[in-house]
């Protein structure tokens, strides 16, 4: 197991109550996104995955909706899912409990309710009970991409997508500058290479 992919069950295991994996028979994946709405690279994601007929989630941070709105819209039109991913990214560990949950409030100005995932996977096990009383699911990852290293190529990218995805598994990748060198490529060689091994794609559900 590459444990900057694939998080270990330990770690999982410190919050209940999150998502991290959805099981089912059906060979079922979930795609996901972080750290958008940008203009270039949402839209961009948005026309590849129309080619694919795939829906997604995306977990937006709420100061890119600030400042383009009508792409929180487009997204919505498009049939893909929307979540929380604070205000400006702010990392749980780097500020304090009231920080952070009144960045996360203030981006349910701009976000819709139910989903969130916490900024850099980071948390407290202690936040659980309030995170879980704002939004119906907190949603982890099974497969980090790692799509904004840039010491990675975009064909490591995809080849790790491609070796740990797995029924059930929620993918991250990320619709932002950082991302961009490898996720131009990264992103259609794992949908090419896991429609060919016949898993289906679902957006999150609240």
């Amino acid at each position: 197991m590459n444990l900057k992919v694939q998080p270990p069950v330990v770690l999982r295991n410190l919050f209940p109550g999150t998502t991290w994996r959805i099981k089912n028979e059906s060979d079922q994946v979930y795609l996901t996104f972080d750290d958008g709405p940008v203009e270039k690279e949402t839209t961009w994601v948005l026309d590849l995955l129309d080619q694919y007929q795939i829906k997604a989630s995306f977990f937006c941070v709420g100061e890119n909706v600030q400042r383009q709105p009508a792409l929180l819209d487009e997204l919505l039109k498009r049939g893909h899912s929307v979540g929380n991913h604070s205000f400006n990214h702010l990392p749980a560990w780097k500020c304090s409990r009231g920080q952070y949950f009144e960045n996360i409030r203030k981006a349910e100005a701009y976000i819709p309710d139910g989903l969130f995932r916490p900024p850099h996977g980071q948390l407290y096990p202690w936040y659980m009970k309030e995170l879980k009383q704002q939004f119906s699911k907190i949603v982890m990852w099974d497969v980090l991409s790692m799509d904004y290293d840039n010491r990675l190529s975009a064909h490591e990218v995809a080849t790790n997508v491609i070796q740990y995805t797995r029924s059930g598994s929620i993918l991250v990748f990320h619709d932002s500058k950082k991302a961009w060198n490898n996720l131009r490529d990264a992103l259609p060689a794992s949908l090419d290479a896991l429609l060919k091994k016949g898993f289906v794609f679902r957006k999150l559900e609240k």
